[in-house]
């Protein structure tokens, strides 16, 4: 069943002016990376497509490999045909953009590099329109974020001054336990301002994500059932089908809780679980989301042996393709403790979630592959259906999923055609055939949020530390037990049986995934 939104019986809902995003240089550190190509600068380029760019943008590379101007646009444009979302590229936008594209050769720890950068910035045929408005993307390697921030601010370019602003956009992981991640905060605050510091998670900027405060706050259907009273559990996934494929040394180091766990899943728990905030400024919504994460009480040795399951993928085949056992993947120690799956079941001591879980789990070589929230709300008492043998009512699920194929699926009881009987039965909305607009992939919202200042879908330097103590408790814990291995689970499985058991316990089961066609 589909929804249909677009009825002319409602009035449309006020409109915010058009956004602008001022004459900006953005100066993107990582320049000839993988990132850079497959999301950067497709992200650009869709902004100029929907004019969402000024005519006096400019764009600076910054890596170290020899390159002309040309060479780099050339290499870009390249990658653009074959990473847009959208073909075929309007080769028109893309010449009208690349001639404002840049190159520029130097090291990142090199201090002198960064002073020939202020100058090749004031040179810049944009450079009166655009002035000192500046936005620094750390596209780079984590080790050289606070080395670049401290650079940057030492040749001049991170203090805003006489209304021109200095931004800085710094990619995941940030740190990589809480003690690094406090380092680092404390570097970049340093250099620039902690209002002009944007830590991307991309996952903030996909359009479901954002829609769940609405689907919270501007619809009285649901938030009065948003709390202890009406909702049994929640469920949470990040699934990945593929193995740890060329990321075996960073990976072996990280594990799935460090990858995923500390970011996107708590970034997902805090949307979801968080107060109403005082306003929608960024300021007022990070507020909400941090005191989630503080009301989730640091981890015990006896929470850990309950509530926390971790194990390994082993060898096997996904769509017909061989994956070998995690301890045989390349840079991988082969006695490796590293997770490459995660379940956990929290819970938030406050007055609206007291006693409801948040499970959470992650992993890779998974069966499918996918994100999603699923809120499971309280059975219904099934004594007026008891008679027909529906004393035991199946409870309502609201799906939320986050990718592929964004949308939101309502999960509820109807009766047989023709039976004394009920069967669950869903109503499902999805982004892509319920609005006529273009739906922008998620760098593409988060790039013009930092052009223009907005921060409300960015990591806050508290948030990250809070998330940090959770995990870093874990580790902890782990370490503290000894174990020579971990459970095995199989490739194109949804994970061991242990995080099966730690639903079934409580009489509950992980959602399936659903195919969304």
């Amino acid at each position: 069943m589909s929804i249909a939104i677009n009825d002319p019986s409602c009035p449309p809902m006020i409109s915010k002016a058009p956004i602008k995003v001022p004459p900006t240089a953005a100066v993107i550190f990582g320049a000839t990376g993988d990132l850079t190509h497959r999301k950067i600068i497709p992200a650009f380029y869709h902004l100029a497509k929907n004019g969402l760019l000024p005519d006096d943008f400019a764009i600076v590379g910054f890596a170290r490999r020899p390159k002309s101007d040309d060479e780099f646009r050339d290499d870009l444009g390249k990658a653009l045909q074959e990473f847009s979302h959208t073909k075929p590229v309007d080769e028109a936008i893309w010449k009208k953009l690349s001639e404002h594209i840049y190159y520029f050769q130097g090291e990142l720890d090199d201090a002198e590099a960064y002073k020939k950068l202020a100058e090749k910035l004031k040179s810049l045929p944009e450079s009166p329109t655009i002035g000192e408005n500046y936005l620094f993307y750390l596209a780079t390697a984590p080790n050289f974020f606070g080395v670049a921030a401290q650079n940057l601010a030492a040749a001049g370019l991170a203090s805003p001054h006489d209304g021109k602003r200095s931004r800085l956009i710094v990619e995941k992981p940030f740190g990589e336990d809480l003690k690094s991640a406090e380092e680092l905060n404390r570097t970049l605050q340093g250099a620039f301002a902690e209002t002009d510091i944007f830590r991307i998670d991309h996952y903030l900027g996909k359009e479901t994500v954002q829609n769940l405060m609405y689907f919270r706050f501007a619809n009285s259907i649901y938030e009065p059932l948003w709390n202890r009273l009406y909702i049994d559990h929640v469920q949470i996934t990040v699934a990945e089908k593929v193995g740890v494929e060329s990321r075996g040394g960073y990976y072996d180091h990280a594990g799935a809780s460090r990858d995923m766990l500390q970011n996107h899943l708590f970034q997902l728990l805090t949307i979801t679980a968080m107060e109403p905030p005082a306003s929608l400024d960024g300021q007022s919504i990070r507020d909400e989301k941090v005191k989630v994460l503080r009301s989730i009480p640091t981890p015990s040795l006896d929470f850990l042996q309950k509530n926390v399951v971790r194990a390994q993928y082993g060898g096997g085949y996904i769509g017909g393709k061989p994956i070998p056992a995690y301890r045989q993947e390349e840079k991988v120690d082969h006695e490796s403790l590293t997770e490459t799956f995660v379940a956990a079941r929290f819970e938030i001591d406050n007055w609206r979630w007291h006693g409801v879980p948040f499970y959470l789990r992650t992993g890779k070589a998974l069966a499918a592959q996918f994100t999603e929230i699923n809120i499971i709300f309280k059975r219904p008492p099934g004594v007026l259906f008891a008679a027909d043998g529906n004393d035991r009512l199946r409870r309502n699920s609201l799906r939320i999923r986050i990718q592929p194929n964004e949308g939101i699926g309502i999960n509820f009881n109807a009766k047989v055609p023709g039976k004394a009987e009920t069967e669950l039965v869903d109503m499902d909305f999805l982004y892509r055939s319920g609005f006529d607009q273009y739906l922008p992939e998620a760098y593409e919202r988060l790039l013009v949020d930092a052009l223009v200042g907005e921060s409300t879908l960015f990591t806050r330097s508290d948030e990250v530390e809070q998330a940090w103590r959770l995990v870093d408790s874990l580790h902890t814990l782990w370490d503290k037990q000894k174990v020579r291995d971990l459970p095995l689970y199989a490739c194109g499985s949804m994970g061991p049986v242990e995080a099966d058991l730690l639903l079934e316990r409580e009489g509950r089961h992980w959602i399936r995934p659903k195919e969304i066609k």
